[in-house]
């Protein structure tokens, strides 16, 4: 599946388009288009206290040379702003051989004055380091993210994907059905969730409510900084490809492990819908 886009925004949100899993990467001047559904929000493994689905629409721009330009925009349901988040960064497409590729990148979060208090606001940056090998059996990638602003964290991802394509067509000769089944471990730190506490502690409190409590309890103090394992996950995206268009649906298991503080994180079943057009040369 050579056609797909390099790289896309939105590295919080739980979407499959943050860097395409190929079995060989070609470079060419190309832009993609995408739009795509999520049930929920989810944070490097943790969500807030009440549900957020959320409708998100992106553009990428890549260059020959490897370097690639994207950004994007979400809209929460259920809030007054049109659009709640605005993603913006850049990046760079690392050739090592045919089975070994990487990128680096760059994000910046831009938050509507009056969106709703999702997890991700507590950071607004996002430094991305990711690299992947194609063993011909599996797949296996690292990512190291580096997120700073109200809150500093940073998050080692592993993952291990198998990427099965049937031989037969459905309608054309051109059209193909994509399998990619994965599962991930994310270890970090989780300073976000006490800052996420002490700017939404009237909300969690109603969350969360006590019978009894006429104010928001303090939140005591854990030790978020240190290095641990955050969550599990199982994913199962199917997709229907042309040359230029994919439609992907996704299903994803989610088991947040480690949860200290005032998020009351559980296991979790995402949905997402995705659909996204490239436009190359």
């Amino acid at each position: 599946m050579c056609h797909t886009a390099y790289a896309a925004p939105g590295v919080h949100l739980d979407t499959n388009r943050k860097v395409a899993d190929t079995d060989s990467v070609v470079r060419k001047q190309s832009v993609s288009l995408g739009i795509n559904y999520g049930s929920d929000i989810q944070f490097f493994g943790r969500t807030g206290p009440v549900k957020y689905p959320y409708m998100g629409a992106d553009a990428i721009y890549n260059f020959k040379s490897g370097f690639f330009l994207y950004g994007s925009v979400v809209q929460v349901f259920g809030y007054t702003p049109v659009i709640d988040e605005i993603d913006a960064g850049a990046g760079y497409l690392f050739n090592y051989s045919k089975h070994f590729t990487g990128t680096f990148s760059y994000t910046h979060f831009f938050f509507a004055d009056q969106a709703p208090p999702v997890i991700v606001s507590a950071s607004s940056n996002d430094i991305n380091f990711k690299n992947s090998y194609d063993w011909g059996v599996f797949k296996t990638a690292g990512t190291f993210d580096y997120l700073f602003g109200d809150a500093n964290d940073y998050f080692l991802t592993l993952s291990v994907s198998k990427y099965i394509e049937p031989g037969w067509r459905l309608f054309n000769d051109q059209d193909y059905l994509s399998i990619n089944p994965g599962a991930n471990l994310i270890m970090g730190t989780q300073n976000f969730v006490g800052r996420y506490a002490s700017e939404h502690s009237s909300e969690l409190f109603y969350n969360n409510y006590i019978p009894g409590l006429d104010a928001p309890p303090p939140f005591h103090d854990f030790d978020n900084g240190k290095f641990n394992v955050l969550n599990y996950s199982f994913k199962l995206p199917i997709a229907y490809n042309m040359p230029h268009y994919t439609f992907e649906a996704s299903w994803k298991y989610s088991l947040p492990v480690n949860v200290d503080g005032a998020l009351r994180n559980h296991r979790e079943v995402f949905f997402n819908l995705t659909f996204y057009y490239l436009f190359f040369k």
